[in-house]
């Protein structure tokens, strides 16, 4: 009798600092990939680490999870940690010293060929996170973490996709939005994510010439620099959060009104410059450089298109659908550069306002019911466990 393919099992894992390094722990969740149930959890708090290592034994702790449960198993990883992602599929060289043993540790678990790894946005990896905050809680204790219930729980959006993390409806804005978000204390049963959140600044560039008229000014088109008004604006921009002293990154659009507004701030606050290619407004093609009602008169069923549907895109152009895809992993490289800091980003219309959207999980059709002002101000509050809050969308106090 021939045998049958191997059965496939899917490890999500996390692991989380809080202090990085602090006090840390991980959690790891097992499923059967056909239908996405839960077989086993697992996790533990392991003292103090930093994130990466708790990442790493979080994925050791889902593997050997994973063998225990069928040896000859086909194994699928699936985790929001790009730098274990990618060492772990031979992308990356693993350079610090902590890792490098147990990168080999987690290797040694099952054959290599038997092994794929993916990597996920952090709100679809909530299932894990949770797990790995309980252990970090139950150590706070001083007690050994135990699996609450059993589990043979399907996935909640589908085979093998991890839930969300649950909403902390203690989170509440600070009185300066753009400051780190106080680590808020819960009750088990909702999110127990208490680390300092990474707070993105979202600043969007001065004006260009083309900005009085409104005219549409993408990725594919001019490429313009500020006007005087412009430089004026984000000069007011940089005076604003000076005062504020709460940036400690500044990351841009490669586009020359996103960098000239960028360096204004940076120099202010004697930071560098970090650009992400991502970070750059949408290609509106054949639009560039014409008014909306140019575009309605010259296009009227592609814009009716494109007003109806975020994944329909203007001829030669980009949608906004495509342009939130990479939006999302800039955010995500970010967050895991610069995780628990306040990070200014300098960007564009469309960029902040997929953030504001995802924060609010709200639709891409929201984003024709946002208003953002030339050097305006928003911010976005990211939590390790997934979640997010605005809190604060179009502010132009500082122009006035």
């Amino acid at each position: 009798m021939t045998p049958g393919p191997p059965r496939t099992l899917v490890v999500e894992a996390d692991g989380g600092s809080r202090g990085n390094p602090g006090p840390a722990g991980y959690g790891a969740v097992v499923r059967d990939g056909a239908t996405g149930q839960v077989l086993s959890e697992t996790a533990a708090y392991i003292g103090t680490a930093t994130n990466n290592v708790a990442e790493y034994r979080g994925l050791i702790a889902g593997l050997r999870a994973a063998r225990a449960l069928d040896a000859e198993a086909s194994v699928r990883v699936r985790m929001d940690s790009k730098l274990v992602v990618e060492q772990m599929s031979g992308r990356w060289k693993i350079k610090h010293p902590d890792l490098r043993p147990l990168a080999g540790e987690a290797a040694s678990v099952f054959p290599p060929e038997a092994v794929a790894y993916e990597w996920i946005p952090r709100e679809r990896n909530g299932h894990a996170d949770r797990l790995a905050n309980e252990a970090m809680d139950a150590g706070r204790r001083g007690e050994t973490w135990r699996p609450a219930a059993p589990t043979a729980q399907p996935a909640a959006r589908g085979a093998a996709a991890a839930a969300p993390g649950e909403p902390d409806p203690a989170r509440a804005a600070g009185t300066d939005p753009t400051a780190p978000a106080a680590a808020a204390e819960t009750s088990r049963g909702w999110s127990a994510d208490l680390d300092t959140p990474t707070t993105l600044v979202l600043l969007r560039h001065g004006e260009t010439p083309l900005t009085p008229h409104k005219r549409f000014s993408g990725s594919g088109g001019t490429d313009p620099e500020l006007s005087e008004t412009g430089r004026r604006q984000a000069e007011a921009a940089a005076a604003a959060l000076a005062a504020r002293g709460t940036v400690q990154a500044v990351v841009s659009s490669p586009l020359t009104r996103c960098r000239q507004t960028a360096r204004a701030v940076a120099d202010r606050l004697g930071l560098a410059v970090e650009v992400d290619e991502d970070l750059r407004e949408a290609d509106f093609g054949a639009w560039e450089g014409l008014t909306f009602a140019e575009v309605r008169e010259r296009h009227p069923e592609d814009l009716d298109a494109w007003l109806a549907s975020p994944e329909t895109a203007p001829t030669g152009g980009e949608s906004f659908a495509s342009a939130a895809r990479r939006v999302e992993a800039a955010r995500d490289r970010i967050l895991e550069r610069h995780r628990g800091r306040t990070v200014l980003v300098v960007t564009h219309v469309t960029p902040v306002k997929v953030l504001a959207c995802r924060a609010l999980g709200a639709p891409l059709e929201a984003m024709f019911r946002m208003e953002l002002s030339a050097a305006s101000l928003s911010a976005v509050a990211c939590y390790a466990d997934g979640n997010a809050s605005l809190r604060l969308l179009n502010d132009t106090s500082h122009l006035r």
